[in-house]
């Protein structure tokens, strides 16, 4: 692998980073309901999500996503059925106050770290298209006359490294909203995030692979 191929798969995933998605719009809403902290445990969450996802591909089993109709479309529906329900329980939520939240002792702020991250793992494993897409994506970069497991854990950690820091990016956008916005703003927000979720969830419905 050169530096030439390395230069152009930064560039190409941090532009693929940078599109909004679920786990962004996650971060975007942990960083508004609980500031930084379980922003971070969430983000957390999706990061391992993408690792899993890598590993899978990594070993061939994208393969059997691509190949197995039933499979993949289980997989879409329930996608498609978490993104909704977190939709309707970000349009529900109340705005949150952040100095209130950063006074929270550890023992409550715990639990909903671990919430935030099991919701972003969750969004993120559940999205066949993910999946397809490491699929075609990684191994354009990968060099098949060398070893490819290193290549392959190169490129997963290089692609996990740019994504968690346009998540903490929205993450941190999510703070400073809780600072200078009205609570009405950050209602509008989260509902904003609701509407994204539920526009990610009609995309992933109607959404069929390729050459199907």
């Amino acid at each position: 692998m050169t530096l030439d191929t390395l230069l152009i798969y930064v560039a190409a995933s941090l532009a693929l980073a940078l599109i909004p998605g679920p786990t962004m719009l996650l971060a975007l809403s942990n960083g508004i309901q609980g500031g930084m902290r379980r922003a971070s445990w969430g983000i957390a969450g999706a990061s391992l999500g993408s690792i899993t996802l890598i590993a899978v591909v990594a070993l061939g089993l994208g393969s059997l996503l691509a190949a197995s109709e039933w499979l993949f479309n289980a997989i879409r529906v329930a996608g498609v059925a978490y993104l909704v329900w977190l939709g309707v329980k970000l349009w529900r939520s109340e705005a949150a106050d952040l100095r209130t939240a950063l006074a929270r002792s550890s023992s409550q702020e715990r639990p909903q770290g671990r919430i935030a991250l099991m919701r972003s793992l969750a969004v993120a494993l559940s999205n066949p298209k993910t999946v397809l897409f490491f699929a075609a994506f990684l191994p354009q970069f990968v060099d098949i006359s060398k070893p490819q497991g290193s290549q392959y854990l190169l490129l997963g950690a290089m692609f996990v490294a740019l994504d968690t820091c346009v998540m903490l990016a929205y993450a941190g956008a999510g703070t400073q909203a809780v600072r200078f916005l009205s609570q009405r703003g950050l209602k509008a927000m989260n509902r904003g995030c609701a509407v994204g979720m539920w526009l990610l969830a009609a995309t992933l419905a109607v959404w069929r692979r390729p050459g199907a």
